[in-house]
């Protein structure tokens, strides 16, 4: 049996909407909320959303958009409806166009992280769409990652021994990119708590400072998160410090490392670690794995595995980071 379609309004044309995914061979893993839509094969993208002229139409023609519009507030006001709408506007105006989204009545909202730029228009944001009984997923991508959330079962399930501590490393700003983080230690290791912060720097976003941090988990174990500068390279990396073993995941969740202990071959009576093995990762499954989430939410009541609630969890302890760390210095280096 064919399975029913669900229409589709995506706010926002550009890379996440489906911009990094125009270039690319449908045959690839998607990057954006287009892509992932388009491959999994239960959705139609019927109508986007774009103050910019040119990205819209051209969005509009690879994708094969029906209808577009300049604005949110010009889509709900057409009287068109959808079942999901996907909101990828830049952040300052996810706020705005979610509470707009609401009044077209979608079954469920796709959002990206942040929700918005405070904490409290967050939660706002999800109380409204409680209120309003749509559902609400947040794109905090790596919980849709196979692996990353097999890790997870496994360290709930004490396959690896027990935590002893964690270290991370991010750039981009504590909210943007930090949240990612942050939201990650929180799916392994559970509720976090902030010990301290440390100087803070800007190194791409004026409003979003980058920000060192010590956080402990619920167990007592330590966990350190360290800078790099934007402007150098990319850095997204967690390494977990075990009782059996060193986890580390490194390139965002492209590959693992794993370093197993066993008798030194150079100090009788001691264990040190091997040189490890570097494994692939499963990052770019991604994406396929919201579509795919939000589909059987929508269809089948399936619980969503990134949603409104553990996304303004996340932002609460990123603001609390930023709240304690003392005024940024120059953004030429951390």
């Amino acid at each position: 049996m064919k399975q029913p379609v669900l229409s589709v309004l995506i706010v926002g044309c550009g890379n996440i909407g489906g911009g990094f995914d125009q270039t690319r061979s449908r045959t690839d893993w998607p990057l954006s909320h287009a892509g992932a839509y388009a491959r999994h094969g239960g959705f139609r993208v019927t109508a986007c959303a774009d103050p910019d002229v040119t990205r819209r139409k051209a969005f509009q023609r690879h994708w094969g958009v029906r209808t577009a519009f300049d604005s949110c507030a010009q889509a709900t006001s057409s009287g068109e409806r959808w079942d999901i709408v996907s909101i990828c506007s830049p952040t300052a105006n996810h706020f705005g166009d979610l509470m707009i989204a609401l009044q077209a009545h979608p079954r469920l909202i796709f959002c990206e992280k942040p929700l918005s730029p405070t904490a409290i228009e967050a939660e706002a944001i999800v109380q409204a769409c409680a209120a309003a009984g749509v559902l609400l997923a947040v794109n905090h991508t790596r919980r849709w990652a196979p692996d990353i959330r097999e890790l997870g079962r496994q360290l709930a399930a004490g396959g690896h021994g027990e935590l002893r501590g964690a270290s991370a490393r991010y750039s981009k700003g504590i909210l943007n990119n930090g949240s990612h983080l942050v939201d990650l230690l929180s799916l392994w290791l559970g509720p976090l708590s902030l010990l301290s912060a440390g100087h803070a720097f800007s190194d791409f976003w004026p409003d979003d400072p980058t920000v060192p941090a010590l956080l402990a988990s619920g167990s007592g174990a330590g966990i350190s998160i360290g800078c790099a500068h934007a402007t150098d390279y990319s850095l997204f990396e967690v390494e977990l410090v075990t009782s059996t073993a060193v986890i580390a995941m490194e390139d965002g969740g492209l590959a693992w490392r794993l370093r197993l202990p066993g008798p030194s071959a150079q100090f009788a009576g001691y264990r040190a670690l091997d040189g490890g093995r570097r494994l692939p990762g499963r990052y770019m499954e991604a994406m396929t794995g919201a579509a795919h989430n939000i589909y059987d939410a929508v269809m089948k009541d399936s619980p969503l595995l990134s949603t409104g609630v553990t996304a303004l969890e996340a932002q609460r302890l990123c603001e609390s980071i930023r709240a304690a760390a003392p005024a940024p210095t120059r953004s030429a280096n951390p």
